[in-house]
């Protein structure tokens, strides 16, 4: 049996997509299982150990993904899958389904793509507090042959294998930065997507200048993505004003852009603790042993929060009661963006002081 997963667009999704692989892999061990993923993403699973070839997809527009697109699809139905399941329920995905010429074409019912699949599964359209891998492991109930069952977050966790070269430089990175292994590394991720997941830059550097007194080892690396790639440099700044003409402020280090997930993920691997928003990063440290504190804004930590055992160490902080909580992140109703400005920084600091003294 020859199977494709279609998943596009966001780190985090791909990340969240991990466990059903696992899954179709105990299920169909002879089956032939692709993946098709766009680049920024396709790291999470190049390495993946459950999967025979990961095809990228370049996110082009206009003519040039038309081309692109013609030229996939002509890949895909050449390949002859037996079994294609849309993850991701875009126009892109369902179109490249359908042009796959798959018996089973497997996907969300979405109004004006049910066309594009022979199954289909219901997907709530309400903002209702349940996880985004339950959502997408909903799909495989439609495969021929599974034997439907819920996930366990204990067995059926995230992945994503160490890539050995990104490893290495980031070793080299942090030896250029003076950081030992005897030091305490704790990542902060300053960025997002989306404004309505981005926590205000100076709640980030009150943050980034308590921790930084916290102990004369710790060494703070302050990272942000492609949608803004200077944040890490404004806020660490503006945290090193804070402290100013103290030891602490040494203790923030700028590494910039990290445009490369493989060598984030290695840098949260060595890292102590993690703090970071519901964006991708947060879910790249879901697959590693590493500590987490996540900030949530818009989104529930019942829908989004890192699938992993429930042994390893997550704290998610919030602000609670809020009723416009969650929403569908496309206009702030109150128009303040509450759910983020009245999260304070010393609940933040409090959980990652939690989390790092019971990890000690």
């Amino acid at each position: 049996m020859r199977v494709l997963l279609i998943r596009l667009r966001l780190i985090g999704d791909v990340v969240f997509s991990t466990p059903l692989i696992r899954e179709l892999r105990r299920t169909f061990p002879d089956a032939t299982l692709d993946y098709l993923v766009e680049r920024a993403a396709a790291p999470v699973v190049s390495g993946n150990p459950h999967l025979n070839e990961v095809i990228v997809v370049e996110r082009t527009r206009g003519l040039a993904r038309i081309a692109d697109d013609l030229r996939l699809a002509r890949r895909l139905r050449r390949s002859r899958y037996d079994v294609v399941v849309d993850l991701h329920g875009g126009p892109r995905s369902s179109w490249l389904t359908l042009a796959s010429g798959a018996r089973q074409r497997i996907g969300y019912d979405i109004i004006g793509r049910q066309r594009m699949y022979t199954r289909t599964v219901k997907r709530a359209r309400e903002l209702r507090p349940r996880h985004s891998v339950l959502n997408q492991w909903d799909l495989l109930s439609a495969i021929e042959g599974w034997d439907p069952h819920q996930p366990d977050p204990a067995r059926d966790c995230v992945e994503m294998p160490l890539d050995k070269a990104a490893d290495q430089r980031i070793g080299e990175r942090l030896d250029r930065a003076g950081i030992t292994p005897q030091d305490e590394i704790i990542v902060v991720h300053v960025s997002a997507n989306s404004p309505f997941r981005r926590w205000p830059e100076t709640a980030f550097m009150e943050l980034l200048a308590g921790l930084a007194q916290g102990g004369s080892r710790r060494r703070l690396i302050v990272s942000s993505g492609p949608s803004d790639p200077t944040a890490a440099i404004r806020i660490a700044a503006g945290a090193r004003a804070m402290m100013a003409g103290t030891p602490a402020a040494t203790r923030i280090v700028d590494f910039g852009e990290f445009g490369d997930v493989a060598e984030l993920q290695a840098l949260i691997r060595r890292s102590r603790i993690f703090i970071g928003g519901d964006t991708g990063p947060l879910h790249l440290a879901a697959t590693t042993a590493t500590p987490v504190v996540a900030i949530y804004g818009p989104t529930l930590p019942a829908q989004f929060s890192p699938w992993r055992s429930p042994a390893l160490v997550t704290e998610s902080v919030e602000v609670a009661g809020l009723p416009c909580r969650p929403c569908d992140q496309r206009v702030c109703e109150p128009g303040d963006f509450r759910c983020l400005t009245r999260l304070q920084p010393q609940d933040v600091l409090a959980a990652a002081e939690r989390t790092l003294k019971c990890t000690a």
